[in-house]
């Protein structure tokens, strides 16, 4: 007798195992609603909810469309997930609205189940109905017109940030204002610096060409040419004689046939046959022939300068003032 119990105590307990298995694998779907009357315009909540174990197969989402039966979905909220052991529970809630008065179905939605061995099939959520209502309209009253235009009132708290605005603005325009001011009283009545002569320009140039030490430095050929080049744009813009393009036989052919400028060929000759010797020749001429050449172009520029003032050099270094006075050939 007890070895029969056992034995139907285990087909007891079998048939449990698989009826709670069957039932994990099964899936459940249902559907809610929070109001079953709702106001044109207003909104009613649907709740969906699906049940299934992922191990055991796929669950699709029902499909669902933005509008049926004249309601519409105004907002789609996101599917959450909830687990409980092997189980997986997953919701969804939308927002519903009607535009029109009377009673509308909220329709089944249909879930497929797809598991991994036996027959697909599909779990469907139950319909409502909701009754959709306009505002009520006492029709024994008389037709009122539309009301006019309201003022409604203002304080000056209303205006607040136009007047922020306003204060900001004449605080820029009185700081640009006396900016402007002050750099033009800083501006007036600056004394001109003295007008620099042609000669007191290229007497300058010599000095800081002097100063650099080039052929101290074994820069021989860079100060040949710094030099020729000071003595070349004196001649042009003290005698308006063109030097900088010429070669040195053609300068000094131009040089002997000009009656301001004969007198110094020999002098103009000595610095510019040293300074081709150190340019072409690649001749290192002695220290004395260094100090020599510019010693011979400041006496050139010494001896002649003239009694006028030139105009105010404003133009960078390289293009000096020019003499007022013109000298012919």
């Amino acid at each position: 007798m007890r070895k029969l119990n056992k034995k139907w105590v285990l087909i007891a307990g079998l048939l449990f195992l698989s009826v709670a298995s069957f039932a994990q694998n099964e899936a459940t779907v249902s559907a809610r609603v929070d109001a079953k009357q709702i106001m044109v315009g207003d909104q009613v909540r649907l709740f969906l909810e699906a049940q299934y174990n992922p191990s055991a197969g796929k669950l699709q989402w029902a499909t669902i469309p933005d509008t049926f039966n004249d309601l519409e979905v105004v907002e789609r909220g996101k599917i959450d997930t909830l687990r409980q052991g092997d189980v997986f529970t997953y919701r969804q809630r939308l927002l519903i609205t009607g535009f029109d008065s009377g009673v509308f179905k909220i329709p089944s939605f249909v879930f497929s189940v797809i598991p991994n061995s036996g027959i697909a099939y599909t779990e469907q959520t139950d319909s409502f109905y909701i009754l959709v209502q306009t505002v009520a309209v006492d029709t024994t009253k008389g037709f009122v017109g539309i009301k006019g235009i309201m003022k409604v009132k203002s304080t000056w708290l209303d205006y607040i940030w136009y007047i922020v605005g306003g204060i900001v603005f004449v605080v820029l325009l009185i700081f640009v204002i006396l900016y402007f001011l002050n750099n033009r009283k800083n501006n007036v009545g600056k004394p001109k610096g003295p007008s620099e002569t042609l000669q007191e320009y290229t007497l300058r140039m010599l000095s800081e060409l002097e100063a650099k030490n080039l052929w101290q430095k074994k820069q021989v050929k860079t100060y040949y040419v710094e030099l020729t080049d000071i003595v070349r744009n004196y001649i042009e813009d003290r005698f308006q004689a063109q030097a900088r393009e010429l070669t040195t036989d053609e300068l000094l052919a131009q040089v002997q046939s000009h009656r301001d400028l004969r007198q110094y060929y020999t002098l103009l000759a000595a610095i510019l046959h040293t300074a081709d010797l150190a340019k072409f020749a690649k001749a290192e001429p002695l220290p004395e022939e260094h100090i020599d050449a510019m010693d011979k172009a400041k006496q050139f520029v010494l001896t002649t300068q003239q009694a006028e003032i030139a105009p105010e050099k404003t133009g960078p270094a390289t293009n000096p003032p020019t003499d007022n006075t013109t000298n012919n050939r």
